[in-house]
């Protein structure tokens, strides 16, 4: 077994963190980071048992967060910018 082990992180749409290793089919979830990164531990020593598990757990936080429209943000009318991209 590699040193490393890495989780892809995500914040859940209904709270808390959902944690997917890469390479090695183990998925956890918890309401909290504290208890994500017990979890994960869990997970890890669940599934090698207690040899052959990684020295390192890596968790890697994903954020997917929707930014306003630059129309928006610079506060020009959205009716403006399509009339002058597109014409009256």
């Amino acid at each position: 077994m590699p040193g490393e082990l890495i989780f892809l992180v995500e914040e859940a749409p209904e709270g808390g963190y959902t944690a997917r290793a890469l390479g090695e089919p183990i998925f956890t979830e918890a309401d909290s980071w504290d208890e994500l990164k017990t979890r994960v531990q869990d997970a890890v020593r669940c599934h090698f048992g207690e040899t052959g598990r990684p020295g390192i757990l890596r968790l890697h936080l994903v954020r997917d967060e929707i930014l306003k429209a630059v129309a928006e943000h610079l506060a020009i009318d959205r009716q403006e910018v399509a009339d002058s991209l597109f014409g009256k």
